[in-house]
């Protein structure tokens, strides 16, 4: 990009220049939100939500046209508040201001699969897909913390791996596996670049659909089409809290400020775990390297039988 155009641009984005051309207005807003270190999740879903406003015939240089727009979608509630969210940050960026309608977001209770449903999920992914879910799996990340990861926040030695923290929440540091170690380290022999997960979670996303209509076609399990990149972090926080009945250790383990977030999995907790209607896997292990590999895998002890002591953990 020539320098004088990359100046003319960076003006339209400060607000400098106006423009009427609804693609290049989206366009500049994300180059303006980048600016200002906006994460690019967020960046990417202000833009996306504002282009299929305009899509549908919303006029996104006239306020009250994406009043009228915005009511009029079949969204949830919690939908609406974020096109309000990304109208506002276009407006900031044009200097501008308005009367936003206001939105409640409701909280809803998410979806808890199976680890079974999660394992064949991994299972049936590509390599690439796979490490990315594993890791999500094994450490509760949120995408954005995931996919901002540099091979250098990543140490074989110790098989440990730092986390950047995004949303407010505080820095991490997690312990790998042998089996997320390997592949990670397969991984990092096929390519050559910084960032472990590459740069466009755009596409990464739209791979991840793909493979996960075709596996629970599959599997004819529609259960899974319901699993998302957050479902993992879900998953693991309720996993957590039950093997350890520890809300502070789950609330420092995803890196929350304020233990409000996290009393949510005590919750879900409470209804998958105690309703009685699971079935579990058991195993008995008599040997010390035995019953340490059943606790990294997440297995709960149960018993003593004779000599054995009995683990169990959900399907």
């Amino acid at each position: 990009m020539a320098a004088a155009e990359k100046t003319e641009i960076e003006k339209q984005a400060a607000g400098d220049i106006k423009t009427n051309d609804t693609k290049e207005l989206v366009f500049n807003l994300a180059w303006w939100m980048k600016k200002r270190g906006y994460m690019e999740s967020t960046i990417e879903g202000r833009a996306k939500i504002l282009r299929i406003l305009a899509k549908r015939g919303v006029n996104l240089f006239d306020p009250e046209s994406v009043k009228e727009g915005i009511a009029g979608q079949e969204w949830s509630s919690g939908r609406k508040a974020n096109a309000v969210d990304a109208y506002t940050s276009l407006l900031q960026m044009r200097g501008e201001t308005w009367d936003p309608p206001t939105y409640y977001k409701i909280r809803k209770i998410p979806f808890i699969p199976t680890e079974t449903e999660i394992d064949q999920l991994i299972a049936g992914c590509g390599s690439k897909t796979a490490t990315l879910l594993q890791l999500l799996k094994e450490t509760g990340m949120r995408i954005g913390e995931a996919w901002s990861l540099l091979w250098t926040d990543i140490d074989f030695i110790t098989k440990t791996i730092r986390v950047t923290p995004e949303k407010g929440s505080e820095p991490r540091i997690f312990k790998l596996s042998n089996n997320l170690t390997n592949m990670l380290e397969a991984m990092r022999r096929q390519v050559n670049r910084k960032r472990v997960f590459g740069k466009w979670l755009k596409s990464q996303r739209r791979l991840f659909y793909n493979f996960r209509r075709r596996i629970a076609a599959k599997l004819k399990n529609p259960r899974i089409l319901n699993i998302t990149f957050h479902t993992f972090r879900h998953w693991k926080a309720t996993t957590l809290y039950h093997q350890t009945k520890d809300i502070l250790y789950v609330m420092r383990f995803l890196g929350h400020k304020s233990i409000k977030n996290t009393l949510l999995y005590v919750q879900l907790e409470e209804a998958l775990y105690t309703s009685g209607s699971d079935e579990y896997i058991s195993k008995a292990a008599t040997k010390v390297e035995e019953i340490l590999k059943l606790v990294e895998a997440g297995f709960e002890y149960v018993c003593d039988v004779d000599e054995a002591k009995v683990f169990r953990k959900r399907k």
